[in-house]
């Protein structure tokens, strides 16, 4: 366990390293000049040549590309995200700050996509192929055709615009993030459904199991502990995945919704060529998918230990 640990350390130094390398030359190469529009950001007045070569030389933006990449990394292994191009701020202050908006919405959908998807999976494979079976997967299937941002729309017409019920816009009460974790939760539900459903239905279709029933074996112990092993692990990827996942759907689901959190902090830092604020959050969601990929592999280890002796 502790050698398979090892090496799922050392990809995962190696996919962040890579995430960090191509972020910064995407950053670095994109078009346009980024000191125009910083010192756009900056200043709200006309802008002289001479400001534009002041505020290329401040932050870093003259030095060539190895020399900033190397200024850049020394902190970041430190955790220090260094500081806005536009304010001159501590990133990480205002990217915590924007994190606890988002994360909290992020589980909210995870809750929801869970608390919808493991029953409806449950009933409808009580009889596959039945009625209820085919609405669960008809129901699955046409949530995850729908795209975040217009289910996001449809559900401001109908609960704020039309009835009245919920606010649209901003993230004052508790109240503000129930359309937008119920965006996100629909979505989940979607694909978390039918990865259970085809998990159960596997499960139920392995040859040993109608030896273990004939030894008087009641439903529920075959269910906990046959049954819901062998389903767990395609459950536990896409879990896993969807969590990490919904950091990113958080983001646009925030600017929908008109929430503070990761997705304003991003489109402003984008618009602004903030490149030290966009940095931050793809260094901070790659850092997500990699711990959420690490603890799946040790949970699969856990749950079937043949994973790991396969691997070693």
């Amino acid at each position: 366990m502790i050698k398979a640990i090892g090496r799922l350390l050392l990809r995962a130094v190696v996919v962040l390293s890579g995430t960090a390398i191509l972020t910064f030359a995407l950053l670095w190469h994109a078009p346009g000049d980024p000191a125009q529009a910083i010192a756009m950001a900056r200043f709200d007045a006309l802008l002289t040549e001479d400001v534009i070569d002041q505020v290329r030389e401040e932050v870093g933006l003259n030095a060539n590309f190895w020399q900033a990449f190397w200024a850049w990394l020394g902190p970041l292994l430190r955790f220090d995200f260094g500081y806005s191009a536009v304010t001159g701020r501590p990133v990480w202050p205002d990217l915590w700050a924007a994190m606890t908006y988002t994360v909290p919405l992020a589980l909210a959908g995870l809750a929801i996509g869970l608390a919808v998807s493991l029953p409806l999976a449950v009933l409808a494979t009580k009889r596959p192929g039945g009625l209820l079976d085919r609405a669960a997967v008809g129901v699955a299937s046409l949530g995850a055709a729908i795209p975040a941002y217009w289910l996001g729309l449809l559900l401001i017409l109908l609960f704020a615009v039309q009835l009245g019920w919920l606010p649209a816009m901003g993230a004052r009460t508790t109240a503000h993030a129930i359309l937008p974790a119920v965006t996100l939760g629909l979505g989940v539900a979607a694909s978390l459904t039918r990865i259970i459903r085809s998990g159960i239905l596997e499960a139920r279709g392995q040859p040993f199991l109608p030896a273990i029933q004939r030894r008087g074996v009641t439903e529920r112990a075959l269910a906990r502990d046959h049954i819901a092993p062998h389903a767990a692990i395609p459950v536990v990827t896409l879990f896993g995945l969807e969590l990490a996942f919904l950091l990113e759907g958080a983001v646009l689901v925030e600017v929908i919704f008109g929430r503070p959190g990761l997705g304003t902090f991003l489109v402003q830092a984008i618009v602004a060529r903030d490149f030290p604020h966009v940095q931050a959050v793809v260094v901070v969601t790659a850092l997500a998918f990699v711990v959420v990929n690490l603890l799946i592999d040790i949970i699969y280890r856990v749950i079937d230990p043949r994973i790991g002796a396969e691997n070693a």
